[in-house]
């Protein structure tokens, strides 16, 4: 397996997280070749993407290319996807599974085209060893994506394994957190400089002042993964691994902060929780961890932001008990947080009116399947 060979690389995304992305990659110095609703495609070597399955903040997966060809009907995928010399790519002894997205109108059950591809590829090695890897489910080891539209297929190595969404210091996430990624996202989206005050009211698990910890001083989630897909395809070395491993661990900016990350809530469980994870991420001396309302939460002196993370009120009655909640927000950013920039991601425009401050800008996410926005609002 060639490491400096150049290639097409797909970074998939959540929804909503497409331009975050999209901003994470050219500040890593990557061209942007194209995008759609769920991903984003750049050209690199295999060295790019171990760089930015160790890097990247809101992404889900790092898919490598493989091959493209048509074909209308299975046995045509077959016939194309044996043609491919997967020994150059997969370990005789190893194993390897198959995940897949498919429009295809003689599919009817996915599974039967992860079979197909599946039998190509154990017949090919078959062909030309005499033995095969072996394979199943699990998605710990080598994984095949493959994306079949209509009569033309991609086929990728998923170089992730476990998405990359997940960041690996949360063990203790709580009720309704925010995914790594998307506290990621929302926090890039806001105008937060990494030089100026970070204030999260209402912290939960601790998810955003985390974020916000790691990007202030340079570490990157990929510290806190042990696996990865690439590690399993053949001629990987893990000596050239560890190397480029140290060389990104090494380029940590900061120790101490000359500002202050401040995380309140009134739940002292939660605040405990919050402390936990922010020591397994190894920035709990860098977050300033109160148990207190919001609205007694200490603003410091100077400029920064304040984001919160409210109730969004799913469930019936608890909408009516919010309105007082998001008006005493409103009063909190107005009375106390003058010089900041006030953030607020919700998942109910109707509750955020109650706020009664005039938004600045309305980005829109998605917090699972439900659509929010991050309201800015400045703070005088």
């Amino acid at each position: 397996m060639d490491l400096t060979t150049q290639n097409k690389i797909v970074i998939s995304c959540s929804p909503g997280l497409v331009e975050p992305v999209a901003n994470e990659l050219i500040q890593l110095g990557y061209a942007i070749k194209s995008k759609d609703h769920k991903a984003v495609i750049i050209e690199g070597n295999f060295n790019d993407v171990m760089i930015l399955n160790y890097k990247l903040r809101t992404a889900n997966k790092i898919l490598w290319h493989i091959a493209s060809f048509k074909a209308i009907h299975p046995n045509q995928l077959y016939k194309n996807a044996i043609k491919v010399q997967w020994e150059d790519f997969l370990k005789p002894d190893g194993y390897f599974s198959i995940d897949s997205f498919v429009k295809n109108d003689f599919i009817k059950d996915t599974r039967f085209a992860n079979l197909k591809l599946k039998d190509a590829i154990a017949d090919r090695f078959t062909n030309t060893s005499g033995k095969r890897p072996d394979s199943g489910s699990g998605k710990d080891d080598a994984v095949i994506f493959m994306r079949w539209m209509d009569e033309y297929v991609e086929l990728y190595f998923d170089t992730s394994g476990q998405s990359i969404a997940k960041h690996g210091y949360r063990r203790f996430p709580g009720p309704a957190p925010l995914m790594e990624n998307l506290a990621a996202a929302v926090i890039n989206a806001t105008q937060w400089d990494r030089q100026s005050h970070f204030i999260n009211p209402m912290c939960g698990s601790g998810t955003l002042a985390i974020e916000a910890a790691l990007m202030a001083v340079g570490l990157y989630p990929g510290r806190f993964r042990k696996s990865y897909g690439f590690q399993h395809l053949a001629d990987f070395s893990f000596k050239q691994w560890y190397e480029l491993r140290d060389q990104m661990e090494s380029e940590t900016v900061l120790r101490q902060l000359p500002f202050k990350i401040v995380a309140s809530d009134i739940n002292r469980k939660m605040v405990g929780i919050a402390k936990e994870n922010a020591k397994l991420a190894g920035v709990d001396h860098l977050i300033d961890f109160r148990v207190c309302s919001f609205e007694r939460t200490t603003i410091p002196e100077g400029k920064g932001v304040v984001i919160m993370n409210p109730e969004y009120g799913e469930r019936m009655g608890e909408e009516e008990k919010l309105e007082q909640t998001y008006q005493e927000i409103g009063d909190f950013m107005k009375q106390k947080c003058g010089g900041y920039l006030g953030y607020i991601f919700t998942g109910n425009l109707e509750l955020a009116k109650k706020v009664g401050l005039r938004t600045k800008s309305r980005t829109p996410f998605y917090n699972g399947k439900i659509e929010c926005r991050l309201l800015e609002y400045e703070l005088y």
